[in-house]
């Protein structure tokens, strides 16, 4: 298939991240977001929190462009960390509480960045002139928005991406770069297959998704990981027995439901650790804390926010604490 110079190199690179293990790559321009004006209304009504960070930088955020000078093209990535045939847990046993299955195996930001980083070091020499910038969650860039823009998947109603073969269970990362990249003329476009689905609405026991939006203050991934200080008691009756995050709005979502040849997640995010002794983790010390999070994503959990945690799943398990 004959492309561009520019289209050439879109592909070269795409086809050098699928070798370095990411299930998913593509091109992205780095236009303006089409969503600016619902971010500000987003961080206006205060739906991100305790977030303050959210509030910084919005100009990057709405137009990625800016986070590097002269950025011409933006490689995007995806990488899965659960499977569709891991989408349901059997039934926890009581007094355990449940981790979020982005969090089982190692830490996301290390493994992606590891790769991105090396594979930018690779640009840089084979482009001394030019400049990158790796991205895996922390930069401010819309990085949902770039991954529907390089044919990754769409953003469904609970705001993740979803892949129609490989469901919803990704981590999304990327290079920003002055080099003139295109998208094949092969690249996916995605469109969005929601419909008139509501399961991810519907099931949400906080009433934290609106359609295509999620407030945070409500949403147990957000008050398990993020809020520090104390619960709102209606809120924590309804995190059920999740200590650390929460997977149900993609638990329940057509697009995560077993699928033989949708593929396996990276292997590095797979664990048979999926709950915590409630009862330990009420006891641990910061020791405890930091020896039992070695290598994982979920050492941002403070350690008064994990007793926090696991005090509240004892309760919503009936599970009576001495004083």
């Amino acid at each position: 298939m004959d492309h561009s110079p520019s289209q050439q190199l879109g592909a070269e690179l795409i086809e050098r991240a699928q070798s370095l293990g990411f299930a998913l790559a593509g091109i992205a321009g780095v236009e303006p977001s089409d969503y600016a004006s619902g971010l500000r209304r987003w961080l206006d009504e205060g739906m991100h929190g305790s977030m303050l960070w959210m509030e910084n930088y919005t100009d990057k955020r709405t137009d990625p462009g800016k986070l590097i000078d002269d950025a011409r093209s933006i490689l995007v990535v995806g990488d899965v960390y659960a499977s569709r045939e891991d989408n349901q847990d059997p039934p926890i046993t009581p007094g355990r509480g449940k981790i979020a299955r982005y969090a089982r195996g190692k830490d996301y930001h290390k493994l992606m960045k590891k790769r991105l980083m090396a594979l930018a070091d690779e640009l840089r020499a084979m482009h001394p002139e030019a400049a990158f910038k790796v991205f895996v969650d922390t930069a401010p860039v819309p990085e949902r928005e770039l991954a529907q823009r390089a044919g990754i998947g769409w953003a469904g109603k609970h705001t993740l991406i979803i892949h129609p073969k490989l469901g919803s269970y990704m981590f999304i990362g990327g290079i920003v770069m002055t080099l003139d990249a295109s998208a094949p003329s092969d690249q996916p476009t995605i469109t969005n297959h929601c419909g008139s689905c509501r399961a991810c609405i519907d099931a949400c026991p906080t009433d934290a998704i609106t359609e295509h939006q999620v407030d945070a203050r409500r949403c147990i991934s957000y008050l398990t990981i993020e809020h520090r200080g104390e619960i709102q008691p209606e809120l924590a009756a309804k995190m059920g027995d999740w200590l650390y995050g929460c997977d149900i709005c993609q638990e329940v979502c057509p697009h995560n439901s077993p699928k033989l040849d949708a593929g396996l997640a990276n292997p590095a995010y797979r664990s048979q650790r999926w709950s915590f002794d409630l009862l330990e983790v009420i006891g641990w010390a910061e020791d405890d804390r930091r020896e039992a999070f070695i290598g994982s994503a979920m050492k941002r959990a403070k350690l008064e926010m994990m007793h926090r945690n696991a005090k509240i799943v004892a309760k919503n398990q009936g599970i009576e604490l001495k004083k």
